[in-house]
C-alpha cells in the first residue's frame, strides 16, 4: 500500500526526537517563532506540508530562466520519496543529514523522504560548509557540489551521498575517487520533484557509471531536437520536454551532452559548451563559461568568460592552445574577464545574465 502525504511514518525522527503528525505542527510553529532564519524556512515548509491542501507551491532556482513558483501535488512528492528510497535501499530507522535550504525543492524533499520513509534526520544550517556530526554514522545525505567540496574530507561516516544542483567539477571528481562513500550525481529539476535519474561517480571501491539511470517508474525519450523527454506519471501527468540534449542509450539510460539553449553553431559546426568546459577545467582554476557571440564570418564564434582571473589573456590562450584533447573548433576565439558572475540566491551561476552583461 502506497503511503499517503497526510501520514507520518512511526519511525520518523527530527533531530533525534520522535514526532507524530500533530506534534510536528507544534515543532513547525516553534521553528517559525523562535528559530534561526534557516529553521524558520523549515518551519514554514512543515506548516505547508501539514495543512489540509493536497499541494504546495515551490520556487524554481532561476538558474536557467526567471525564478517562478510552481504547484506540486504532495502525493507526487511522496511518490518521489518512495522512488528514491527504493533505488538506494533506504529503510525505516536509517539516518540522514539535511543540509539543504528548505526554500527550494531539494531541501523540502529531504524532509519529505524522512517523514514518509521513516528516516532519523539531523537538520543542520545549509551553509557552503555545513557542520554536522563527523563521528556519527549516516546512511544518506544530499549536497550541492560546493558543500561537498568543503566537506569531502569528513564524509567517511556517510554511506551514500547524492550531489546535484550544479555541475560536479573535475577537481572534485578527483577527490571523490579517493573516498570510500558511494557518490551519485543527480539529474532532475523542480518540475520533476528533484531527481529522476542518477549516475554513480567512481570512488574508492566503487567503479562508477558513465550513464544516468532512471529511478523507478521513469521512462526517457527524445524529441526532434535530440532533447530529453521524461514520462513519470507518478510525479507529473504530462510528458515533460526538456532543453537537455542527450545521447539516449535506452528508455532508462542516457548520456548528458549539453543544453539546447547553449549550443554554439560556428561555421556549421555544433559545439557543446558544457563538453568544452569539461576539458578546460584541467587548466583553469577560476569559474568560467563557454558561450557564443555573433560573428559576421562564422555566424557565431566561441568565447570564454572568466571570473576574477589571476592571469593575463595571453596566458590563458597559451594554456588552451597546448591543451591535450581539445580540437581547433573548441578553442575560444575571444576571452573576456569579469569581476563577478550573476548568481541565483542559492549560488548557481546565471549563464544568460552573465553572458548578456559581457557581450550585450
Amino acid at each position: 500500500m502506497t503511503p499517503q502525504y497526510d501520514k507520518i511514518h512511526n519511525r520518523f525522527k527530527f533531530n533525534g526526537l520522535h514526532f507524530d503528525f500533530e506534534d510536528l505542527k507544534e515543532v513547525a510553529y516553534s521553528l517559525i517563532k523562535e528559530g534561526a532564519p534557516y529553521e524558520k524556512a523549515t518551519g514554514n515548509f512543515l506548516m505547508d506540508w501539514l495543512n489540509k491542501e493536497d499541494f504546495i507551491y515551490v520556487n524554481t532556482s532561476g538558474s536557467t530562466g526567471q525564478p517562478k513558483a510552481i504547484k506540486l501535488k504532495k502525493q507526487a512528492m511522496v511518490n518521489s520519496a518512495i522512488a528514491t528510497g527504493d533505488f538506494f535501499g533506504l529503510e525505516p530507522g536509517d539516518t540522514a543529514i539535511d543540509c539543504l535550504p528548505s526554500h527550494y525543492i531539494a531541501g523540502k524533499m529531504m524532509l519529505v523522504r524522512a517523514m514518509i520513509l521513516g528516516l532519523d534526520i539531523d537538520c543542520v544550517e545549509p551553509s557552503a560548509h555545513p557542520i554536522f556530526d563527523y563521528e556519527k554514522h549516516y546512511d544518506f545525505c544530499a549536497m550541492i557540489p560546493l558543500q561537498l567540496k568543503h566537506t569531502i574530507n569528513y564524509t567517511s561516516n556517510i554511506d551514500t551521498i547524492i550531489v546535484g544542483g550544479s555541475k560536479v567539477t573535475k577537481p572534485l571528481l578527483e577527490k571523490i575517487k579517493t573516498k570510500t562513500s558511494k557518490f551519485y550525481e543527480t539529474y532532475g529539476m523542480t518540475e520533476t520533484v528533484t531527481h529522476v535519474a542518477v549516475r554513480q561517480l567512481p570512488s574508492k571501491g566503487h567503479k562508477g557509471q558513465p550513464l544516468f539511470t532512471a529511478l523507478p517508474n521513469v521512462v526517457f525519450g527524445q524529441d526532434e531536437r535530440k532533447c530529453l523527454t521524461i514520462k513519470a506519471s507518478k510525479l507529473v501527468k504530462e510528458t515533460l520536454v526538456t532543453n537537455d540534449i542527450v545521447d539516449l542509450k535506452s528508455d532508462t539510460t542516457f548520456k548528458l551532452l549539453g543544453r539546447y539553449d547553449n549550443v554554439v553553431n560556428s561555421a556549421g559546426v555544433k559545439l557543446f559548451p558544457e563538453q568544452i568546459e569539461d576539458k578546460l577545467q584541467a587548466i583553469i582554476d577560476e569559474r568560467f563559461i563557454i558561450a557564443g557571440e555573433e560573428d559576421e564570418a562564422l555566424g557565431e564564434k566561441l568565447i570564454l568568460i572568466i571570473e576574477n582571473p589571476r592571469d593575463s589573456v595571453e596566458s590563458f590562450e597559451n594554456r588552451i592552445k597546448y591543451l591535450k584533447g581539445i580540437t581547433r573548433f573548441e578553442i575560444p576565439k575571444k576571452i573576456y574577464f569579469v569581476d563577478k558572475f550573476s548568481e541565483t540566491v542559492n549560488g548557481k551561476i546565471q549563464r544568460d545574465k552573465t553572458i548578456d552583461a559581457v557581450i550585450g
